[in-house]
Formats: C-alpha cells, structure tokens, sequence
C-alpha cells in the first residue's frame, strides 16, 4: 500500500456531528443511520424503561437510567462506497462544552429539529457555533408522524430565528394522522408512508395525475400550494453555498418510524464535504493529503469498560495515515510518543485498527500523557492546531470523600474525570478539593461516576460563587510565589474565594459580576483573566 494518501480515498470520508435541542430525536435519527449502514442489526431507544434495548450511543448507565444522551459518542461505518463517522453529542446545555468540542473535528453538522416545537434554545446556540466555524449544516425536521408546524412556517423559522437561508430539499405530504409521505424535490420521487413504496413521478411532478387517487385531495392540495410558494419565493439547492455554509438544505421525515432517513442519507453524502485543511493556531493550513501524519485530540473517556478503568483518547486524524506502533511528537511537551494500541470504536464496542487515515477517528489508550487539545504530528516542522473553546464554570462545590479509606479511589476518579473535560477541578490552601462545572447536570454525573466507577461516594457542599477569574502573576506559567500568593489572600474576603487550577495558578472564585466589579475597583493592581485568556 503507498504510504501516500490519494483524493479519491480522502473523498470517501465523511465525518459529521448531529446536533440538536433536547428530545428532538438526535440519537434516534443516528441509531437509523447506523442502522442502514449495516453498523448495527436492531436499533435502539432512548427511553429509559424496562427491558428497552438501548440506544447505541447512549452506552453509559446513567444514560440508559435518564434517556439522555450526557457524552458524545463516536460512531464509524461504511455505506455505499463511503466511510461515515458520525458524531452524537448530548443536546443537554449542561453538555455544551462537550459538544462544541465535537464539532472543532467534524466537516459538517447535521440539525435535527421537531417539526412540532421549531427552533429551541439550545440549537441556536449550536447553530452559531456551526456558522462561526463555517461549518455546513443540514437539516433534518423530525417527529412529521405527529402534529407539525406548516413547512412554510418551519422554513421561514430557519431564516427569521438562525438567519440563514434554507432550501427545501423535500416536503412533507401532511402530518400526523393525516401524514401520507415525502416528496423527494431532489430526484422527483414520492416516498409513501404507509405503503412504503416509492413512486418515480414525470416530468410534471407532483402537477401530473399520478398523485391523484394515491394522496388525499387536502394533502394533495397543499403540497402543490407549498411547492408553488416555493418556486416563487424559495431558495433553490445550491451545492456550492452548502459547502461554504451559507445555505442549509432542509428534509423533512421521522426517524423513529424510520422514514425519510435513507433519502436524506443519500443526498446528505452527495452534498457533504469530504475533509479538507485544518488551520494551525497561527493561521496556516494543513493539507489533508499532506504526507505526514498529524491530528489533534478532541476528547478523552475514561472507563468506557469499567472492567479495565481504561482512558481512550479520540484523536480526528487530519492528514496523512496512521499506522498503530507509529512515533509522533506531541506539540504540547515537544516529545515523541510511541501509539502503540489503538481502536475504532462503535459507542463503547471497540476493534483494533492498523491503519488509518485523514478524516478517520480514532481511539488511542491513554496512560495520561494526553489533554484535550493536543496536537499529534510527525514532520520536521512543529506546528499546533486551533485551540479548542473551552466555557468558565458557572457552579462550584466542595467535594471530600465520603469513606477516607477510599481517597485514593477518590483521588484517581477526580483526576480522570477532570482531564476528559466535563469539569474543573481545583483546590483550596488547604488542599481541599472543589470542583467547577457549567451545568447541575454535570455534578451529578460527576457524583454518579465517582461512586459507580470507582467506588468512591462522595459529600458535595455548594459553594454559592458563580464566576472565576484567574489572577495574572509575574511568572510566564502562571503559576504564583508564596509572596504573591500572601498578597492576593491579603486582598480578599468572605464575598470572594482563592483557589488553585491542576497547573498550581491562583484564581478567584466570585459570588456574582456585582461583587467581582466591587472587587476590581478596590484592588484594581490585581489583574484578573477570564478563563479564555490563561
């Protein structure tokens, strides 16, 4: 095999998140997807009832227990000629930080919306994120066997709310009870929903009479009406302002009851873009057809098997090929690191893989040598790429051990579960543990996967701050001596909180922006950061 990689091998791949407000039906529409990839035989629910066959994506406990998903999961398989990652991530706001890391390593976004609720809060948010990366996004609007908005009215949502043009690329044929199928505006088909038939229409399309005694007069009726005021009024499907991500082509289906799924899939591997260059941080470009390795690491799990408390490192290769036994450098420590054990991975069902290349996920054991961030690449010239978006906490607590037999298991659990990145950890002048996260909902996972995976329950105290700011010292690491350290504590009271991030540099934890103003202005020698800064 040449070790050089080809365009034709780089146009098969296709690596792609799925995005969306809670209970939209994210996971539902990725386990179809797998579904027809032939990934998996039987699909799974999100729901968490008795004796339910869970969703794929959804592989850990308090996932199957909630009916949430509370980690992005990573997803491969092939299709028609097409190697397909795709991306879950939890809809959860608590989560967002988790997602908006999934999407630095994806080359599009599919949006998953209900057709009877529109544009939610969380989608905006992910959808500004996808429109600052330039990241193309499809849309997919779910759940038309129930109740819907008017398609006009979800199109113009689309435009009004996200501000971005939509092109419808199907159209509903009712919904609900009265829901009869798709029509296909891409290649001219109706797919019937009950029949489950597809019909091949003439040239006239949905105007000719073959429509005519298979849909109800009503339905009939407004889809020729919708598709008249799209004419006029509508934006055509231009490839081209997809790719540039200016333009959001729309599909309209039911992932649960699995329709409209392989039509999108179809047209969405047509449409999509292959991997293309990743900018390093100072603004260069990589090539994906460079000849060296090089890929960055997005994310880090532990106890995917709790059996073994292993940590994998998901790492999105960005050019060249992997080979498992292969040195590289780590841009962060300057160092060569040997990968010697490496997998593709199907939620948590792993294989061992060889070989690998641009546009390929892969999973690589970590003895915790990684952060999330770092920078893999082989090559004489030593680059990074982009940094990853990182959120200031919002909430913080006082955690101990409930057992002081098992700190140790404490200890460990606090420190893995910290470098995956779903919290914060610091520590007090007395070396107490406190903990930062954005959401409630991630303290208690934090609370769950301490006990559960490692045996270690634990007491939380809520301490009642909202913000952090770290305090600019002398030193280029940030870290404080014990002079700085006696000044900082000589400035502050009981309305703030001197704490210590993993790398030793001080910071302050505020009850609100009123008492970090007040703050400011009493003590303005003490330059104080906000979390994107240090």
């Amino acid at each position: 095999m040449s070790t050089q990689l080809t365009q034709d091998e780089l146009n098969k791949r296709r690596i792609f998140g799925i995005i969306s407000h809670p209970d939209a039906g994210k996971t539902t529409l990725t386990e179809k997807l797998l579904l027809h990839g032939g990934a998996i035989h039987q699909a799974g629910t999100v729901k968490a009832r008795k004796n339910a066959k869970f969703a794929t994506s959804d592989w850990m406990e308090i996932e199957k227990q909630r009916g949430i998903s509370v980690t992005s999961s990573v997803m491969q398989f092939d299709y028609r000629g097409k190697v397909i990652s795709i991306m879950d991530t939890p809809g959860h706001n608590d989560f967002g930080e988790d997602t908006y890391r999934i999407l630095t390593s994806v080359d599009s976004a599919v949006m998953v919306i209900d057709a009877a609720k529109g544009i939610e809060t969380q989608t905006k948010k992910l959808f500004a994120v996808c429109r600052m990366r330039g990241i193309p996004i499809f849309t997919f609007m779910n759940k038309l066997d129930r109740e819907a908005k008017d398609p006009l009215e979800l199109i113009g949502e689309l435009e009004d709310v996200l501000g971005m043009p939509a092109a419808a690329a199907s159209w509903p044929i009712g919904s609900g009870l009265n829901f009869q199928g798709i029509y296909s505006i891409l290649d001219n088909k109706v797919y019937l929903y009950k029949e489950k038939t597809t019909l091949k229409l003439g040239p006239d399309g949905v105007f000719g009479p073959e429509l005519e005694d298979i849909l109800t007069q009503n339905n009939l009726k407004a889809l020729r009406e919708g598709l008249e005021l799209l004419e006029g009024a509508g934006y055509p499907v231009d490839p081209e302002a997809i790719l540039e991500g200016e333009l959001t082509p729309v599909f309209f289906g039911s992932a649960l009851a699995d329709f409209g799924v392989t039509c999108f899939l179809d047209h969405f591997l047509e449409m999509s873009p292959a991997p293309g260059p990743r900018k390093t941080d100072d603004g260069k470009e990589i090539d994906p057809l460079r000849p060296e390795f090089s890929g960055f690491i997005f994310k880090i799990q532990a106890n995917m098997n709790p059996a073994h408390r292993d940590r994998l490192a998901f790492i999105r290769i960005c050019s060249g090929r992997f080979e498992r036994g292969m040195t590289v450098t780590l841009a962060r420590t300057g160092k060569p690191i040997k990968l010697a054990q490496s997998t593709q991975l199907m939620a948590n069902e792993r294989e061992n893989v060889e070989a690998a290349m641009a546009g390929d996920v892969i999973g690589i054991y970590d003895t915790g040598n990684f952060m999330i961030g770092d920078t893999l690449y082989q090559g004489k010239e030593a680059f990074e790429f982009e940094p990853l978006p990182t959120f200031p906490p919002e909430l913080f607590s006082l955690v101990s051990p409930k057992d002081t037999m098992k700190a140790k298991q404490f200890q460990k659990g606090v420190q893995q579960l910290a470098q995956e990145g779903a919290i914060q950890v610091y520590h007090n002048e007395y070396k107490e543990t406190v903990i930062g996260a954005v959401g409630q909902l991630q303290i208690e996972v934090f609370q769950y996967r301490l006990e559960n995976e490692y045996n270690a329950p634990v007491r939380m105290s809520a301490l009642d701050y909202s913000l952090a700011r770290w305090v600019k010292v002398a030193s280029a690491d940030g870290t404080a001596t014990p002079e700085e350290i006696d000044k900082i504590k000589s400035k502050i009271d009981s309305r703030c909180m001197l704490v210590f991030d993993r790398f030793e540099r001080p910071l302050l934890l505020f009850a609100n922006q009123f008492t970090l103003n007040y703050f400011r202005e009493r003590h303005s020698e003490l330059e104080l950061l906000e979390a994107t800064e240090v």
